[in-house]
Order: structure tokens, then C-alpha cells, then sequence
């Protein structure tokens, strides 16, 4: 058997749990998230993110205020971020505050603010 990796590095995907959406649309603003979170994180930590295999984890949370209070946390420590508004194309109002992206940034980092979430 392999030996399981060791991720230093990880990406946390949040969505909204209180807003109703399907599955499909879901994963599209998780997918915006993890796209605009990267983007802003510093060269040196995407490198090592990507070498080691774009560890990602999908989690829920259970609120708007939620979804702020984590980003203010993970700005402070000075881990990217990216908080995904809908442009109302589909299934929800336009503007609503849908998904919020965090990383790539080192996982004991991430984890310190993520910890308590459940899984997607």
C-alpha cells in the first residue's frame, strides 16, 4: 500500500448551507471560490500548494455572518480570500453572497479557522 501524503498545504472551499441550491450550482461557486482565492495568495505558497497536489476541502457553514466572520479571520492571519457574489443568472437573487474561498495557505494555519466546519 502507498503511504498517504503529507499536505502542508491546503485550499478551503465554503459554502452558504442556508441558501438553497443544487448540487450543479453549488460547485460552480465553490469552483469561482477556489479560482479567486488562488489568485490572490502569494507566488511562493502557490508553488508549494501545486506541487503538492491542490489539496482542496469543501465545508459548510451555516450563515452569511459566518461566511464574513471566517473571512475576517483568515484576512487578519493573512491568508487569501475570495468571497463569491452570484450575478443572479439562474437560480438565486443577484448579489447574494453564495461561497467564500480560503488558500492555498498552510493547513495548520487553515485549520485553526475551519476546524469546526462540517464537511460539504
Amino acid at each position: 500500500m502507498r503511504e498517504e501524503p503529507d499536505f502542508k498545504f491546503k485550499q478551503c472551499l465554503i459554502i452558504r448551507n442556508d441558501i438553497k441550491m443544487s448540487c450543479g450550482k453549488k460547485c460552480a461557486q465553490l469552483a469561482h471560490a477556489a479560482v479567486s482565492s488562488y489568485e490572490h495568495a502569494d507566488k511562493i505558497t502557490k508553488k508549494k500548494w501545486f506541487d503538492e497536489g491542490m489539496k482542496k476541502v469543501a465545508l459548510k457553514a451555516n450563515s452569511l455572518r459566518e461566511l464574513y466572520e471566517l473571512k475576517t479571520i483568515a484576512d487578519t492571519a493573512g491568508i487569501s480570500t475570495a468571497l463569491i457574489t452570484d450575478a443572479g443568472m439562474t437560480e438565486i437573487e443577484p448579489g447574494t453572497v453564495t461561497a467564500l474561498g480560503l488558500g492555498p495557505a498552510k493547513s495548520e494555519d487553515l485549520d485553526k479557522i475551519t476546524g469546526t466546519l462540517a464537511l460539504l
